[in-house]
């Protein structure tokens, strides 16, 4: 039984996305000549995965003469709100603050980053005050 698409973009999915985000449209060729400076992809594949990413609701098509146009319905933020929930979900429970303090344990943060992070938390915390004040 084949398994359900996945509601977050694939790395193959994602490399694709990156052209047409680039581009703002673009027809398979381009897409498939944008891709080959990292590896050859055969233009039937580019294809099938435009044809996937269309079926999942992350891009819209145009015909244009004989070939058909893509173009991102999905945004680079949004792209990375949905990998993160679906991180966040599957790593770590459902826990933001799992996430967070994992974040600050095992990964090589610096004293900088760490700022720009309190500085996020503090806006955060206002925000929230404001919303409910």
């Amino acid at each position: 039984m084949a398994r359900p698409p996945s509601s977050t973009l694939t790395d193959a999915e994602s490399r694709i996305m990156e052209v047409l985000w680039e581009k703002g449209e673009a027809n398979v060729q381009q897409v498939v000549d944008a891709l080959s400076t990292e590896k050859n992809h055969a233009y039937t594949t580019i294809q099938t995965f435009l044809g996937i990413l269309k079926d999942k609701g992350f891009v819209d098509t145009r015909k244009e003469g004989r070939a058909f146009l893509y173009r991102p319905l999905l945004s680079r933020g949004d792209a990375r709100t949905l990998a993160l929930k679906h991180l966040i979900g599957s790593a770590f429970g459902g826990s933001t603050t799992a996430l967070a303090q994992h974040l600050l344990k095992d990964s090589d943060i610096d004293e900088d980053e760490i700022s720009i992070l309190e500085q996020a938390i503090e806006t955060a915390i206002q925000a929230k005050e404001n919303d409910n004040g």
